[in-house]
């Protein structure tokens, strides 16, 4: 019988992370359940770092960004004597089920739990969103938008200065939220790690863009493709801009969760809980259509995710 589940968050943060916990704890307190709270991921779990989760403990957290919970990378926990630890640490700690709230990193160890028998449920937080199982992940809407803004302001001075930006996003294999910025700011490229980059074709674009009287020019770089320096110093021998280099890095993964990824992260944490009442198990939780859906925990990282190839031809058809 299902009396007290535990909630972590695991691997890098995303805007929504409070928005979920929050969902996850009300849901279960809702349902007559204990919720406990797991601090640092699988580290915190080794560790046995838990803190009571009440009503007033998850006030106040919807619109903050990052994790109340705080977050760890934890190789131990991947091997067979730390996963064992973590199966023992659960049972001395009377937590029947446990809810991941995190990318496919994080769904990788709690398919391993679930394989020792533990009762878990995903729900899948990452600016990437390069999980299958759902077709958008919490945070990704809110760094797009967060890449969006920064660039806005970017091309004001590139328009001013006759300049060209390259504008370093996060991805390191997958170009999701490089091609959805792209797109939103009118880049005139677009760089993800699925296709391969043709710097000469990319430098004749551009210096025929230039002659015919165009002012700036803004590429959209995911850092899984090359370092924004390296693409910089092999553009300058391919067109008429000294290229200027803005890396975003961590600034997206900050800043409150826009209302998408907020009420996001709130059905997918109430549905976590919902499905380990119906003793569901190794599952995660996505929205597929509108709608609530349920896969595989591998289901993350099995099913290929594939990059939307009309946005691809969207970008160079609108920045002739």
């Amino acid at each position: 019988m299902l009396r007290r589940i535990g909630v972590l968050t695991s691997g890098g943060d995303a805007p929504g992370m409070n928005a979920s916990i929050r969902a996850v704890t009300r849901t279960a307190l809702y349902h007559g359940l204990q919720v406990v709270g797991i601090r640092r991921g699988y580290e915190g779990l080794l560790d046995g770092d838990f803190i009571p989760m009440t009503k007033s403990a998850v006030g106040g957290i919807l619109l903050h960004g990052g994790t109340i919970l705080r977050t760890a990378r934890c190789p131990e926990f991947m091997r067979p004597e730390g996963l064992n630890a973590a199966v023992s640490k659960l049972k001395e700690n009377d937590i029947d089920a446990l809810v991941v709230i995190g990318g496919d990193g994080s769904f990788r160890g709690a398919k391993e739990l679930h394989d020792r028998g533990v009762h878990v449920v995903g729900v899948p937080g990452t600016i990437d969103n390069d999980m299958a199982g759902t077709d958008c992940t919490i945070g990704f809407d809110t760094a797009c938008n967060t890449a969006l803004e920064c660039i806005s302001k970017l091309r004001d001075t590139a328009s001013s200065h006759d300049r060209m930006f390259i504008v370093e996003v996060m991805g390191r294999h997958a170009g999701f939220l490089a091609l959805e910025t792209g797109v939103a700011c009118g880049a005139e490229f677009v760089l993800v790690p699925e296709i391969p980059a043709d710097i000469e074709a990319i430098g004749r674009k551009i210096h025929y863009a230039k002659q015919r009287g165009k002012t700036h020019s803004i590429i959209v770089l995911a850092e899984g493709v090359m370092p924004a320096q390296t693409l910089a110093d092999r553009l300058k021998g391919h067109c008429d801009y000294d290229p200027r280099i803005v890396v975003l890095g961590h600034l997206q993964r900050g800043g409150a969760p826009s209302c998408f990824d907020t009420v996001l992260a709130s059905r997918l944490g109430a549905a976590a809980v919902e499905a380990l009442l119906e003793d569901k198990r190794g599952v995660m939780v996505g929205r597929i259509k509108g709608q609530i859906a349920l896969s595989p925990l591998q289901t993350a990282w099995e099913e290929h995710h594939t990059l939307d190839a009309d946005m691809l031809r969207l970008v160079e058809t609108l920045s002739i």
